[in-house]
């Protein structure tokens, strides 16, 4: 991969909105952000990562992109915006790609129009078509910034938001543009909820990733916006990494031979050694099948171990943004805004799973003793054995 950089992030999840709100619940109070919902169609409370911090109204003549996953994102990008105003000026409008993951769209707010259907015949009118479509992500952002480089959408489950920087790299190295927009937002709906309890795989409580005890996930919801560009900063996009094994729409592969391979490119692709790696961020999803081929996965690519956690026991499951931002937990946690070292906790409660490799889990209030390099891999796996990793560097 040619040198890319990630010179600027926004960002927004159940901690709350920008880097400095983040950093401190991931690094420092380390502490999940749950809250209990009732869901009357499931017929219990179940545990959410909510995001409490109110949401930017779109532009008016954007009302047919008007959803909750287009305001979170909107939200990351006002953090970042004067960024994205230098780079338009310095390369233009046309040289700019976007390019996002999503899993949900709009999909709440036509769960809503529906309801009013059924309830008294006619669409509300407030309520447009383009909400819910999956590439409708890309599409707005991209309208809303004026910009005319290449703009999509990735829908590829969990791994959506982990896979567009592979997508936006080739776009880089290819000459199509100069700079791009990446990430993810995915909020919180009734069919996803609905949809993973069907599969029975909510958690009943909070999701407790690599215990003998974990019964399953809980959903969250945030975004993540970086801005990717040639030009040198502090945190380099070093490599990545991406395979599908196609096992099966739903399990994944049990020998964890896709996760396996997808972090091995990715080591590759950076030029590094296991050895070298200073923090793994896992998919960890603290369902069964999932946690399992991944403990199998770790250890074989690390036999020596390497300091790891699962931060979606703080923010829970973010589905089709996960990738991005857990990738900007890697940045926060390799960058001057932890400046105590700290790694992000694995939180759950210490029952080894004696069918999983024990992994060097990270308890909370740890710090490592960074070499001049530090390095920091992220990883995402999705239905239908679509993976990527992705590896994080910064050299001063």
């Amino acid at each position: 991969m040619m040198p890319l950089y990630l010179n600027a992030l926004g960002l927004a999840t159940p901690f709350g909105a920008g880097k400095a709100v983040n950093a401190d619940g991931l690094l420092r109070k380390a502490s999940p952000a749950f809250k209990a919902r009732l869901d009357p169609l499931i017929g219990r409370e179940i545990m959410v990562g909510a995001m409490d911090c109110p949401l930017p109204e779109l532009p008016r003549e954007a009302w047919r992109h008007d959803c909750r996953n287009n305001r979170a994102l909107l939200l990351a990008l006002a953090e970042i915006s004067a960024d994205v105003d230098a780079a338009i000026r310095r390369h233009g409008g046309a040289r700019i790609a976007v390019v996002l993951g999503t899993s949900t769209s709009g999909i709440d707010e036509a769960e809503r129009a529906l309801a009013v259907r059924l309830g008294q015949g006619a669409w509300p009118a407030s309520f447009a078509y383009e909400m819910q479509e999956m590439g409708g992500i890309g599409e707005f952002l991209a309208d809303h910034l004026r910009l005319g480089g290449p703009a999509f959408t990735l829908a590829t489950a969990c791994s959506s938001g982990g896979k567009v920087f592979a997508s936006a790299a080739r776009l880089i190295e290819a000459g199509l543009c100069d700079a791009a927009l990446v990430g993810g937002a995915d909020t919180l709906c009734r069919l996803t909820l609905n949809g993973f309890n069907s599969l029975e795989s909510l958690s009943r409580g909070r999701c407790n990733p690599f215990s003998r005890n974990r019964d399953g996930i809980n959903i969250g919801e945030g975004a993540a916006l970086f801005l990717l560009t040639p030009e040198p900063s502090e945190i380099r996009l070093a490599g990545v990494g991406e395979c599908s094994d196609a096992y099966h729409i739903s399990a994944p592969e049990p020998s964890g031979a896709g996760a396996h391979e997808a972090m091995r490119l990715a080591l590759a692709d950076a030029g590094l050694a296991p050895e070298e790696i200073d923090y793994l961020n896992l998919h960890g999803t603290a369902t069964p099948l999932n946690d399992a081929m991944e403990g199998l996965a770790v250890a074989r690519l690390f036999p020596g171990g390497v300091p790891c956690s699962a931060t979606k026991a703080m923010t829970g499951h973010l589905l089709g943004a996960a990738g991005a931002v857990e990738a900007a937990f890697c940045w926060l946690t390799l960058s001057g805004y932890n400046s105590g070292g700290l790694l992000p906790p694995h939180l759950w409660d210490g029952v080894q799973d004696p069918g999983i490799p024990a992994l060097d889990l990270v308890a909370p209030g740890r710090t490592m003793v960074w070499n001049r390099r530090r390095h920091a891999m992220s990883s995402s796996f999705a239905f239908g054995g679509s993976n990527v990793a992705l590896v994080l560097s910064r050299e001063a």
